[in-house]
């Protein structure tokens, strides 16, 4: 076996738990009397590959954890770190958007591009990321399309405390990364996930003379304290923007696309066609 875990993210807290994790590890491996080979064989992985995971360049799986538990007998010490090592496997970008959105009363997304993160199908989320040149490595495109899968739950867990507004350009649903059924799974997933309560998913047609989007994607998240964060993802950089001025401008025209986009029951028939259509 070679897949121990996620490569770490080269930020100071995901490195900063992950050696935590790895001295941890070596720490009940060394006071088993077990040299890093022995360890290796007994959880069917390589030397190397132990080795990286005590000096924290990989997060272990839980599965590994479970399995040093029991190796090393630590009477659930390792296997109790689990919790830390789900939370360094996630990118920074997207724990600092989770935390954001478990604030939020309100969050808002304009998209031209793809279909927004928290409406993907895995199939979809898949295939976009594999989409990226440079090429993403196996273990990053796995490490962030589990990421992006949990962090949709928010979806169904905000109900009742959080809505959501999605309006997609038409041409978001037009393009298709992965294939015909990737798109297909798509499209269902959409249908499905508009039947939240707390969620209303539009579309912008093509078709529509006017367009306030066409400056690109954009995210507003309103938080329970009344201030509303802006997010702007452009390519290699991403804005968090916060500035008063900046914000009311992003609130105005998203208020505007959303009076030029279909309504939710219009865009529901919109998807269906698509659907059927595919």
């Amino acid at each position: 076996m070679d897949d121990i875990g996620w490569e770490v993210d080269a930020d100071d807290e995901s490195s900063a738990i992950a050696e935590l994790i790895g001295r941890q590890i070596k720490f009940w491996r060394e006071a088993a009397g077990l040299r890093a080979v022995q360890f290796g064989e007994l959880m069917g992985y390589g030397e190397n590959l132990i080795h990286k995971v005590e000096r924290g360049a990989r997060i272990p799986r839980p599965e590994f954890l479970d399995r040093a538990d029991e190796v090393l007998n630590t009477g659930g010490h390792l296997r109790g770190l689990k919790p830390d090592a789900e939370k360094a496997r996630y990118p920074r970008k997207v724990r600092d958007v989770a935390k954001l959105e478990a604030q939020a009363v309100e969050v808002c997304s304009y998209n031209n591009s793809v279909v927004d993160g928290l409406l993907q199908h895995e199939d979809y989320a898949e295939a976009v990321f594999s989409n990226r040149r440079p090429p993403l490595p196996h273990n990053e495109v796995e490490r962030r399309l589990l990421a992006r899968m949990d962090r949709q739950q928010i979806l169904k867990d905000a109900v009742g405390r959080t809505v959501f507004s999605f309006v997609l350009c038409e041409s978001t649903l037009r393009r298709n990364p992965g294939g015909t059924m990737t798109l297909r799974n798509q499209l269902e997933h959409l249908s499905s996930v508009s039947g939240l309560r707390n969620v209303d998913i539009q579309v912008l047609p093509l078709s529509r003379e006017r367009n306030t989007g066409l400056e690109g994607p954009f995210r507003l998240t309103k938080l329970k304290d009344g201030t509303t964060v802006g997010l702007i993802e452009v390519q290699l950089a991403s804005r968090v923007v916060t500035d008063p001025k900046e914000v009311q401008i992003l609130d105005m025209r998203y208020g505007i696309i959303r009076a030029q986009a279909l309504t939710p029951e219009e865009s529901q028939d919109f998807i269906e066609k698509m659907e059927r259509e595919s």
